[in-house]
């Protein structure tokens, strides 16, 4: 069992920045994929971006170049996060994939004001 826990959400202006972290505790074997995922309100949840234990990363189209994903090693993922808008206000969480498993955090809101 895996346990996630993500953290760095908040109330920001628009234009301004944020660092989300998350956290893996738990066994797991360290060859995996991790990744966030936002829901805003009355929406779906959608990618934001993923990467891989070997460094190579995927990106939502809309944010490729305000996003960057990053990893801290095989348990920790990282999402910064520059000239916010709010349109990017929801709920951001945070998931592992290995070995045909899935785990979620419990997210972190991020709130940007106008």
């Amino acid at each position: 069992q895996v346990q996630l826990v993500e953290s760095g959400g908040g109330l920001v202006l628009a234009g301004g920045s944020l660092r989300l972290s998350c956290v893996a505790s738990g066994t797991f074997w360290g060859f995996n994929e991790m990744g966030w995922y936002r829901q805003a309100p009355g929406k779906q949840r959608e990618l934001v971006a993923v990467i891989r234990t070997g460094g190579n990363a995927d990106y939502a189209d809309s944010l490729k170049g305000r996003f960057t994903i990053s990893r801290g090693g095989v348990d920790t993922v990282y999402l910064q996060m520059n000239d916010l808008d709010p349109g990017d206000t929801g709920g951001y969480y945070c998931n592992m994939r290995e070995r045909g498993a899935i785990w979620w955090g419990q997210g972190t809101q991020v709130t940007v004001s106008s």
